[in-house]
């Protein structure tokens, strides 16, 4: 059967299960596969832009961050800023004598970004993240994963039924076809971010 649908996955799940006594928990399931795709999947389609001004040496991230792909200040010659980290960034702003200036360096740091030197007036900037995938529900009944790897989805989910009816045998066999999916997916997508580049076409004259 196709799964295109929040409500055609649940279906196939529970066609995999053949148990009455799990249907109401396959909910539970779909929401912990969801978890796992968020920190497995890595794929252009999950990357997002996202435009502040910023005046101070906080940040907020995105609601839907998973992580920071680039940060870039959009000046008269924008320039990304570099990443470091919290300890880093501690460093580099006792040396400095937490001076304020123009944003160079970026750091997490509980949920948000710090910035340094701290913004000596207001800048714009770009965030280009990787965001969660939208959650399935019975209002979101699709998304981009389940119409580009409905199967990747399937297993996620198997997989997570196995693991709590504590089946090895299944685990194993869930386990390998969500691996080999979720490969081939995140093959696919960094190929397409790249394709077209590193090939020359040489023409000769005569």
């Amino acid at each position: 059967m196709a799964i295109t649908t929040y409500a055609e996955l649940k279906s196939a799940v529970a066609d995999f299960l053949n148990r009455d006594d799990l249907t109401s928990t396959i909910d539970t399931f779909i929401d912990m596969a969801e978890a796992n795709l968020n920190r497995d999947v890595r794929h252009w389609r999950m990357e997002q832009r996202s435009e502040a001004e910023i005046d101070d040496q906080y940040l907020t991230l995105p609601t839907d961050w998973v992580e920071t792909i680039r940060l870039t200040v959009k000046d008269t010659v924008p320039y990304a800023m570099n990443l470091v980290s919290r300890d880093r960034m501690q460093d580099i702003r006792f040396q400095g004598d937490d001076v304020s200036g123009k944003p160079v360096y970026y750091a997490h740091i509980a949920g948000e970004i710090e910035m340094y030197p701290t913004p000596d007036a207001t800048y714009d900037i770009e965030l280009l993240y990787t965001q969660k995938i939208e959650a399935l529900s019975d209002s979101n009944t699709s998304n981009w994963l389940l119409a580009e790897a409905p199967d990747l989805y399937l297993y996620a989910v198997l997989l997570e039924t196995a693991i709590y009816l504590r089946d090895d045998e299944r685990i194993t066999a869930y386990a390998g076809m969500y691996q080999s999916k979720l490969a081939a997916l995140n093959t696919s997508g960094n190929k397409a971010t790249v394709s077209g580049t590193g090939l020359k076409l040489n023409i000769r004259s005569y």
